[in-house]
């Protein structure tokens, strides 16, 4: 009797649907162990930016374009990427794109060091950062469905969440302790050495090169093509809106959250991690209850719980004055957030076809980061008008 209860467990682990099925395979196995190290690097980098530039100016609107440049890039980028990487090796895609974000890592970090690093500078090379990923992330999300078979593709999408969330759950953490004790250069550099894992393991990947059964397309057209699709697709075009408005609403949550640590909850760059931290964990258990919400809710309905209570938590996040309960409210947020974003992925993933996939992909990654972009700015500028703790409740409401 026991041996009949152990085989079921055993079972729905390593299914289909079983979060755990996709590290089975090899390659995609070294490549999410990679790209967490990777992930962990642009939080701790991230920690840094925006610590540094409340240092450097008292200005919230200055403070939440750190998110801006770190996420408008993928926004503007991720059309062409996502061109580019339907049409040329998503592997060699992959790794000139974090070739490049490497680059204005090292740049970053040797400007800090030199003390030479100025607002605008800041910007600029978290811009330049922001690029390498808008154009890597095509390409590897397209990828995924050459590393797992297509039964475990819901479950590789969510696993892809959770290296993500991991990083924004222990990488922020880490940043403030690295910003608190080292300053932030020693992020920057923590940022450059966490970028080399996933450029050997993507250097060393063998991908098999399937021909493609349709005639080259040139990237111009490739893109229209991919635009052409996206416009007489409905069910793509409604899942892009609903994209952007989660990714406006949460940009209120990632933009503000430094002046919640500095001037609600008194704290340092520490607390500031901290804070970070509660969202990415809560990011890790929506992704690792994914599977659950799908077999209770439908999508209809898990989307609209989570839209309910992401905006319930934004606003216990405006009330709050208190670290735990801000941090209660950053766990219930980033759980909303994952759960909904996790599965507009994956309804773009499974209703695209092969060959505009990437496109596909990225007008995806457009939208959220375009949401988290625009809807940075605007919350920083609210702030700036009627103040921090009204501009989050008007997010939440």
């Amino acid at each position: 009797m026991s041996t009949t209860t152990d085989k079921p467990a055993k079972h729905s682990l390593f299914s289909a649907d079983g979060i755990t099925a996709p590290l089975r395979h090899a390659v995609f196995r070294r490549i999410w162990t990679a790209s967490l190290l990777t992930n962990l690097g642009l939080m701790i980098n991230g920690v840094g930016a925006a610590w540094a530039m409340t240092q450097m100016t008292s200005s919230a609107g200055m403070v939440a374009l750190v998110q801006t440049a770190l996420m408008m890039p993928i926004m503007l980028l991720s059309l062409a990427a996502g061109a580019i990487a339907d049409m040329y090796d998503r592997r060699l895609v992959g790794l000139i794109a974090l070739v490049l974000g490497l680059i204005g890592g090292v740049t970053l970090a040797t400007l800090a060091y030199l003390n030479l690093i100025t607002p605008n500078s800041l910007l600029l090379f978290c811009f330049m950062i922001g690029s390498g990923m808008a154009l890597f992330g095509p390409s590897w999300q397209a990828s995924v469905s050459e590393q797992v078979p297509a039964e475990t593709l819901p479950s590789a999408v969510a696993l892809n969440g959770i290296s993500y969330n991991i990083a924004r759950s222990f990488g922020p953490a880490l940043g403030g302790i690295i910003v608190a004790a080292a300053g932030a250069v020693a992020a920057f550099i923590s940022n450059v050495l966490l970028y080399i894992p996933l450029i050997i393991v993507l250097y060393l990947w063998q991908r098999t090169l399937e021909p493609s059964r349709l005639p080259p397309e040139r990237l111009r057209r490739a893109v229209v093509s991919g635009i052409r699709y996206i416009i007489h697709s409905p069910p793509i075009r409604v899942v892009l809106y609903r994209t952007l408005v989660t990714g406006i609403a949460g940009g209120s949550v990632l933009a503000l959250l430094p002046l919640v640590a500095r001037d609600t909850l008194h704290g340092s760059a520490q607390t500031y991690g901290i804070m970070l931290g509660c969202f990415g964990i809560g990011g890790v258990l929506g992704a690792l209850n994914i599977s659950s919400v799908r077999a209770h809710f439908s999508n209809e309905q898990a989307v609209r719980l989570c839209a309910l209570t992401m905006g319930l938590a934004i606003c216990i996040l405006a009330l709050s004055r208190w670290p735990v309960l801000t941090g209660a409210g950053l766990v219930v947020a980033g759980a909303s957030w994952m759960i909904a974003v996790t599965l507009f992925n994956i309804g773009v993933q499974l209703s695209t076809p092969r060959w505009v996939a990437g496109r596909a992909l990225a007008a995806y990654q457009a939208a959220i980061a375009g949401g988290v972009a625009i809807g940075s700015w605007l919350w920083g500028y609210v702030a700036n008008s009627v103040g921090l703790n009204n501009a989050l409740l008007i997010a939440g409401a």
